[in-house]
């Protein structure tokens, strides 16, 4: 199989366990092994699903206050845990193609391979969603076929991403195109960088 397809099971396998106990303070329980790539998507997809619920959680407009920022932190967090592990997967990369002799003519994508990784992993969140509302009996026909046909763009969707990621992939491989990594230099989180956080001192 392709780097996407094993990537696109793995990452429904991760949604399917997740959606075992469907809480999200459940315990990861990740089957693949420690510093391999496979433990770090399924741990990626892992943090994306419950980011997933906890965006649904935080919009419930009978929500508690002090429920809900706490939330709002536990999400802030969430996409800084995020952000880290897509560049831990773009290192396997850069680690991964490092001998690959780069022709003079190969050019720089507009994003590296982790990022459109992490476009996939939403998407299977997206498409395991829509199903589940295709399937619902407590609502109208309109409402399934509204879901059906927002669930064929999805699927449609995930076939062309996937055949661009392993294309690109391929790209590297052959040295037609180059990755770099530019560091996220997220500046809300840095009490360095963030004035609210500086002008407490």
């Amino acid at each position: 199989m392709s780097f996407s397809q094993d990537a696109n099971k793995l990452f429904d396998g991760a949604i399917v366990d997740y959606h075992k106990t469907d809480n999200v303070d459940a315990t990861i329980q990740n089957p693949y092994k420690v510093q391999t790539i496979e433990n770090v998507l399924y741990l990626k997809n892992w943090i994306d699903t419950v980011q997933w619920h906890l965006e649904d959680i935080i919009r419930n407009p009978e929500i508690d206050p002090v429920e809900a920022l706490a939330i709002k932190r536990r999400i802030d967090k969430s996409n800084q845990d995020r952000t880290d592990l897509v560049e831990r997967i773009d290192s396997y990369f850069l680690e991964k193609y490092s001998n690959v002799k780069v022709k003079p003519t190969a050019v720089i994508n507009t994003e590296s391979p982790a990022w459109a990784i992490d476009r996939l992993s939403i998407l299977a969140l997206k498409i395991y969603h829509m199903k589940q509302e295709v399937k619902r009996n407590d609502v109208d026909k309109a409402h399934i076929d509204a879901c059906q046909k927002k669930l064929d763009i999805l699927l449609e969707q995930r076939e062309d991403l996937s055949s661009a990621i392993d294309q690109l992939l391929q790209d590297i491989e052959n040295g037609d195109r180059y990755m770099k990594v530019y560091k996220q230099m997220k500046m809300y989180n840095d009490p360095n960088l963030n004035p609210i956080l500086y002008g407490k001192k």
